[in-house]
């Protein structure tokens, strides 16, 4: 027998990549159990699917920095500056990253790269072990939007947020929909998706300097004139961040993605003063904000 659930939940998340450096993602999540009925005549109980699975999906990639273990170009270590944080140094071929956070932002996927299947056999051993019994196999699919119009993969951080957002690495795949005078403008929303394409967004209020950032050894000597810092103090711990220049964009406000759509919205009215915008800016799928100016 087969239980499924479409749509289960939506991951956003960000990956370390050897190409294209720290990418923002999102996927949509669907799963398919096969059991035996249990004593409800159920494979499982679809509220059980929904919130216990959901939970165990979350738990183990939403909202954190999946980093492909066996990639020579990533590497893990324990934080000499907090207890239960750790570095991460990536030095991809179009930019280096160095980090340190809580140990509880980032997931650590067996494999050489990060990509669906990698993710899904990461999640698949994760979730049988949770299951009852009865529940004898489990397939997941994870699945990107489809987007029709262009779209651009950013990562950021939010320390004022209570929850998973406050990870200095998370990401998210969005779309963006512009309108200048009441009409849509597709040469703007280009422009926008090839500006902030695999970008990291900082805040300026994050910015350190050098010998404020807390970083690995190894990331202190790999440092280079590009490199630009952020850090901040969250709930959840220490979250520090190095970054070259050529795939950051530092905004003056935090990053919510109220504040971008207000970002963009207010840097294109000071570009065409007398035109009127409206910036429909989404944060992974099915969300965002609306922004005028």
């Amino acid at each position: 027998m087969q239980l499924f659930v479409n749509d289960l939940t939506v991951i956003d998340f960000s990956y370390c990549c050897e190409h294209r450096g720290i990418v923002g993602e999102s996927w949509i999540v669907d799963v398919m159990l096969d059991g035996s009925l249990n004593e409800m005549k159920m494979v499982l109980d679809f509220a059980v699917v929904k919130k216990q699975i959901k939970a165990i999906i979350d738990d183990a990639v939403d909202h954190k920095l999946l980093i492909p273990m066996e990639n020579a170009r990533v590497s893990v270590s324990n934080s000499t500056h907090h207890d239960d944080h750790e570095y991460v140094d990536l030095q991809s071929k179009r930019a280096s990253y160095f980090l340190q956070s809580p140990s509880c932002a980032f997931a650590k996927i067996p494999a050489q790269e990060v990509t669906i299947s990698s993710v899904v056999e990461y999640l698949t051993d994760i979730i049988l072990q949770q299951l009852p019994s009865n529940v004898a196999g489990l397939k997941l699919t994870l699945r990107p939007e489809v987007i029709d119009s262009d779209y651009y993969h950013y990562t950021h951080g939010l320390k004022l947020h209570d929850g998973n957002c406050q990870r200095i690495a998370h990401g998210h795949r969005s779309k963006i929909t512009l309108y200048r005078n009441e009409m849509r403008n597709e040469d703007l929303e280009h422009f926008w998706c090839q500006r902030w394409q695999d970008i990291y967004i900082a805040s300026e209020d994050d910015r350190v300097s050098k010998n404020q950032c807390q970083l690995s050894q190894h990331a202190v000597s790999q440092l280079n004139d590009s490199h630009q810092f952020f850090a901040y103090q969250a709930p959840q711990g220490r979250f520090d961040i190095a970054v070259e220049t050529h795939v950051l964009e530092v905004v003056d406000c935090d990053s919510t993605v109220e504040l971008l759509a207000d970002f963009i919205a207010r840097q294109l009215k000071a570009q065409q003063p007398s035109d009127k915008f409206t910036v429909i800016a989404y944060e992974g799928v099915g969300k965002g904000a609306i922004a005028h100016a």
